[in-house]
């Protein structure tokens, strides 16, 4: 009887632990994410984004296919205090041209950053510094202090171009379904 006891101590244990993981785990992913808030900051973020990255890509050498870089942000972290807004978002930005009727795609890259706003004069947000993991070595350390392990682990899940290649498209006026190349 009492090896029947543990037994069933050790399964509700071990339920109990599921419950509370799958709790913490739900919790976590809805925490700090204010949708309206993240709704007003995401476009600046996305704007700044693809401005910084215009000179850095390789299709912007290719004469003709009017190269343009499009941008994407993920909330990782968000948080406000006193119209100051610290944004831990996952990135992908891609550069996108267009060659006969095709979308071309000449550069590309994806990383986490932390992302600092403040309320602009005319009520909206403007950025006001950018931080991003250095490339190599020092990426996994700088990842985890910026954003704690649960996030680090967000940080690496991959993101899809698929709205970015819809946006390109749109904007070099090619339908819904042209093909994606190689610049």
């Amino acid at each position: 009887m009492a090896g029947l006891s543990v037994r069933g101590w050790v399964t509700g244990g071990g339920a109990v632990g599921v419950l509370v993981a799958a709790g913490a785990w739900a919790m976590w992913s809805a925490a700090g994410v204010d949708e309206r808030l993240w709704g007003e900051v995401r476009p600046v973020i996305e704007a700044r984004l693809a401005a910084d990255s215009r000179g850095s890509g390789y299709g912007e050498t290719v004469p003709g296919i009017g190269a343009r870089w499009f941008c994407r942000a993920e909330a990782l972290q968000l948080d406000e205090r006193d119209g100051q807004v610290r944004a831990g978002v996952n990135t992908l930005c891609m550069e996108y041209g267009a060659r006969d009727e095709a979308l071309v795609e000449c550069s590309g890259g994806r990383y986490p950053q932390v992302v600092r706003l403040e309320r602009a004069a005319d009520g909206g947000y403007r950025v006001v510094s950018r931080e991003q993991p250095p490339d190599g070595a020092g990426y996994a350390e700088w990842t985890r202090s910026r954003f704690g392990l649960l996030a680090e682990s967000a940080a690496e899940d991959p993101m899809s171009s698929e709205t970015l290649e819809a946006a390109a498209r749109a904007h070099f006026r090619l339908p819904a379904n042209a093909p994606v190349g190689a610049c």
